[in-house]
């Protein structure tokens, strides 16, 4: 009995040493586990870290589709200054000869002389069509474009679109040429790596490097969506290409900020995926072809939201609707566009290159708020290019006061007759109130009226006399509204102002 406890005794034993074991096998499995884990998140952090060594392959690979683009004007010769010696002077034979020999001799007057300017672009196909920027080739009588070979070819222009400062050239050429593909610029990140390349200041072929510093700038133009970046671009970079990690143009290389004309680290690149748009259409069209809505906007802000009973500041709001696709559709003054063909409309900047980027013909359903409620209308899309010459403006003088006026909001008004009509040279039909005059301490002054702007509407309602602003004003009150909204005229161009009441 003594023999069997013992031997249970020594196979007790001998589990719990192996139970020990195996727990402290376990334990060091876990902790190497750990280890292998640490390291493998470490490689990967240091491989999404690390910069390449060198861009001299993706330099190699891509630079046979840049070119330099050298352009020929002929201009008129100077005629150099006239009247410097009076008829008759001594002095007049000394310089018509002196004149003559400038002008060539043959007493013929100035000569015309041939200018030369310098640019850069990019092939994008095999079949010879290259990229640059409008302003590079504008008005050139001849375009000769010069490839890293140093082989020049004569180059045709397809079309042009100044809106994004984008030409599209055509060469012809034996063999296929090579080219680059665009990338998607939506997927630039900002600090993400990038490269330009060019003819900088004339100096040949060039490649500097630097990284997005920002995204979706807006310059002066409507369409604008630059690519801000560090990476040097001077004079002559300009139509160049903008490079991403893998070889995709994001960027067309069109301006710099600059007080003395050299790079300062601040240059910008329209975005490819506006530049594809515009390219295949000139390919398609030779000219753009845009949608176009037939509205005027500007954003509302948080004023206009509170004197409208919006819970937000966003959308646009509709000033004026002309003859045109929006009026045909219903579509009306004081409505805020909170969603166009699907997208949320966040400002007026947004919901015009929504709908240039749209088809002409393109039937579309827009969101709108009219008068507290909201309601999808669907408009058929017009031509943007068609419509550029609507509406021309008449000028605006000063007004004086006429015996019939109020003081209200800081504004001095009077009801338009005949001869006020006449004196701001606005239509005979509109009716309204005509500012006469302003205190410039007031929120009004601050806000942008002047004299001679007319108030057609208040609280989205008409008005025709003070009496109906008045009522618009009691209205907006008892609504427990801290402002009211005005429509304002000047010059024809109509806009919306949000005015504070007081007590």
């Amino acid at each position: 009995m003594q023999s069997q406890a013992n031997s249970r005794q020594r196979s007790d034993a001998q589990v719990k040493v192996q139970a020990k074991r195996m727990q402290e096998g376990f334990a060091f499995k876990a902790m190497m586990l750990t280890v292998l884990a640490f390291v493998l998140v470490l490689a990967q952090a240091l491989v999404a870290f690390a910069k390449p060594e060198s861009l001299a392959p993706l330099a190699e690979k891509i630079s046979p589709s840049v070119v330099n683009i050298t352009t020929s004007t002929v201009v008129e010769g100077r005629t150099g200054p006239r009247g410097i010696v009076p008829e008759g002077s001594p002095f007049e034979d000394f310089f018509r000869e002196f004149q003559d020999r400038n002008n060539g001799g043959d007493g013929e007057g100035p000569k015309p002389r041939r200018s030369s300017a310098l640019g850069s672009g990019f092939v994008i196909s095999e079949d010879g069509y290259v990229v640059t920027n409008n302003h590079v080739i504008e008005g050139a009588d001849e375009i000769t474009i010069e490839f890293f070979s140093g082989r020049e070819l004569k180059a045709k222009v397809i079309g042009t679109d100044p809106n994004t400062d984008i030409a599209l050239l055509k060469v012809e050429a034996s063999e296929p040429l090579p080219f680059v593909s665009f990338g998607d610029s939506d997927a630039a990140r900002v600090g993400d790596w990038v490269i330009a390349m060019g003819n900088p200041l004339g100096q040949g072929f060039s490649v500097s490097a630097g990284i997005v510093s920002a995204r979706n700038r807006a310059l002066s133009g409507t369409y604008d969506d630059y690519i801000q970046t560090d990476a040097a671009i001077n004079r002559g970079n300009s139509g160049g290409p903008l490079f991403n990690m893998d070889g995709g143009v994001i960027g067309v290389n069109t301006a710099i900020l600059s007080p003395n004309g050299g790079s300062i680290g601040i240059g910008f690149s329209m975005a490819s995926n506006v530049v594809t748009r515009v390219v295949d259409q000139l390919k398609e069209f030779g000219e753009t072809r845009r949608g176009w809505l037939g509205v005027r906007i500007q954003d509302v802000t948080e004023d206009v939201a509170d004197a409208m009973g919006l819970a937000k500041a966003t959308g646009a709001l509709i000033t004026d609707v002309p003859d045109g696709p929006a009026k045909e559709a219903g579509l009306m003054t004081g409505d805020v566009i909170l969603s166009f063909d699907g997208v949320e409309v966040a400002d007026t900047r947004g919901l015009v290159r929504q709908v240039g980027n749209s088809a002409v013909g393109a039937a579309v359903r827009v969101t709108v708020m009219r008068e507290g409620k909201s309601q999808t209308i669907k408009v058929v899309l017009g031509r943007r290019e068609d419509a550029n010459g609507e509406t021309p403006g008449a000028g605006t003088p000063e007004a004086e006061a006429e015996p019939e006026t109020k003081d209200l909001l800081g504004l001095t008004l009077s009801p338009l007759n005949d001869a006020i009509r006449k004196e701001l040279g606005i239509e005979g039909d509109m009716a309204g109130l005509a500012v006469t005059g302003i205190d410039e301490a007031s929120e009004a002054f601050e806000k942008g009226l002047r004299t001679g702007d007319v108030i057609t509407e208040a609280g989205q309602q008409k008005v025709a006399d003070i009496a109906d602003l008045e009522k618009r004003v009691a209205a907006a009150k008892d609504a427990g509204r801290k402002s009211l909204l005005l429509l304002v005229r000047r010059a024809g161009d109509p806009r919306f102002v949000a005015l504070t009441l007081g007590d």
